[in-house]
């Protein structure tokens, strides 16, 4: 496997890579497949800069193979502690897409909520034609991605867990959806300017990650044009939903972080290995094989505190491990441009208490937030019929209108709003399109308004 040759730089103080273009072969899982293996040098190289590119074919859980153009790019980015990582995106562009073809169309960036440490929860693995990723939640966000192309959106869904399933830390999930952007904008298929806006969404775990991404552009990518955020039910305090959910349908959630955890933070590994017993462990290490479905199935009901030598409310609480909670939770940093956040007052996953507080520690850092809660949806519900307001509300943004900060608005439903009814008889039609494997195309009198 030759390494892409090196080109000389247009800035002296920076590297740039040719990218080597790869023909698709069997769907093969991150973990053994080589495309997710960095070329020699690529620790020296910039963040966000493309390492390896290939097209690739996606299709609706795994089978409906669509009609869209798809690049996957692998890129540089960094950790929590600033060492190199890689991580891959994949980039949407409409079934009659040319090179050169997403110059003047804004740019989404669309975080799954990938909720497992599995390579096979990944992306740009489960959204893959024959992927084996049943129980992933990106097979079921894929058809959001397809719409928000066709109404004229580039799109592009980073693996923002990095390549080693660092779910649930804080600011990594921020600098690889960041770098995945830069990566985006750089790619010659898409051809975009730096100067193109850029939008962040994400539902859920993916909410989460964006809200690291909306915070992590000052420090770490202030060159981007990121005109808004829309954050669906954020978690907004991690450690909470542990202590909530622990012992509940849900029970699988936490423990998948924790899962997480232990590879971002060796001293929480540690801590760990002190305090749980190796039934514990043993659990631990089984859903670093599961899918998120899988995970709720297998582990529904779970009390961890079972395999506990102290009471969890005492092995929370110690020092190690509220400084590492302190830490995941969001919301101590307020990103410059707009957001919008939408959370389901009964939302049984997410307590609208947790997302409450983190609107809150936004708007006390001078962040500029408009809140819409939902009375009738649950979590399950509220991402789908909050598709078409999120979509709009993004539009307006890369169109420069302005929002409504410091306004929290709680509804009967969402559904019932303007703008949610608008849409989703647009909704329908894209979900038929990709049924039908129809062409995937972008309307371009629908296309957001660039500035």
């Amino acid at each position: 496997m030759t390494a892409p040759r090196p080109v000389e730089p247009e800035d002296a103080t920076a590297t740039s890579w040719v990218a080597e273009e790869w023909s698709e072969g069997p769907v093969t899982p991150p973990e053994r497949d080589p495309f997710y293996t960095a070329p020699d040098g690529w620790e020296t190289v910039a963040c966000g800069t493309v390492l390896r590119t290939r097209p690739v074919r996606l299709a609706l859980f795994g089978r409906l193979r669509q009609r869209i153009d798809a690049w996957q790019l692998l890129f540089r980015t960094r950790d929590l502690e600033n060492r190199p990582h890689v991580s891959v995106t994949t980039v949407l562009l409409p079934a009659d897409s040319g090179r050169g073809s997403a110059g003047g169309r804004p740019l989404l960036s669309y975080q799954c909520a990938i909720d497992a440490v599995s390579g096979r929860s990944f992306p740009s693995y489960a959204l893959r034609w024959h992927a084996h990723a049943r129980g992933t939640v990106p097979q079921f966000e894929f058809l959001l991605a397809l719409h928000a192309m066709r109404l004229g959106w580039t799109v592009t869904i980073p693996d923002h867990e990095g390549a080693e399933g660092h779910w649930g830390a804080p600011s990594e999930p921020g600098y690889c959806t960041l770098d995945a952007v830069r990566a985006t904008l750089s790619f010659e298929r898409a051809a975009s300017p730096a100067d193109t806006p850029v939008a962040m969404w994400g539902y859920s775990g993916g909410g989460l990650a964006s809200s690291w991404a909306a915070e992590g552009v000052a420090e770490h990518a202030p060159e981007l044009n990121v005109v808004g955020a829309v954050l669906g039910s954020p978690v907004g305090d991690p450690a909470s939903a542990f202590l909530r959910l622990n012992g509940t349908p849900y029970a699988a959630l936490p423990i998948l972080v924790v899962a997480g955890l232990r590879r971002t933070y060796p001293d929480f590994d540690r801590l760990l290995h002190r305090y749980v017993t190796a039934e514990g462990l043993a659990v631990l290490t089984s859903v670093e094989r599961m899918t998120t479905m899988a995970a709720i199935v297998r582990l529904r009901g779970y009390d961890f505190s079972r395999h506990t030598t102290l009471p969890l409310t005492e092995l929370v609480a110690l020092p190690e491990m509220v400084a590492i909670f302190d830490e995941i939770r969001p919301g101590g940093t307020a990103p410059e441009f707009p957001m919008l956040v939408v959370q389901a007052t009964h939302d049984q996953i997410i307590a609208v208490d947790d997302v409450d507080g983190q609107v809150r520690r936004y708007r006390d850092a001078g962040a500029s937030v408009e809140y819409l809660r939902d009375r009738t949806s649950e979590h399950i519900t509220l991402l789908p019929l909050s598709v078409p307001l999120s979509l709009a509300w993004l539009a307006d943004r890369v169109a420069g209108r302005p929002p409504a900060p410091g306004i929290t608005t709680t509804v009967f439903s969402i559904a019932t709003q303007r703008r949610s009814v608008a849409g989703y008889g647009s909704m329908a039609s894209t979900l038929l399109r990709a049924v039908l494997r129809r062409p995937i195309r972008s309307h371009t009198r629908r296309r957001p308004r660039t500035r």
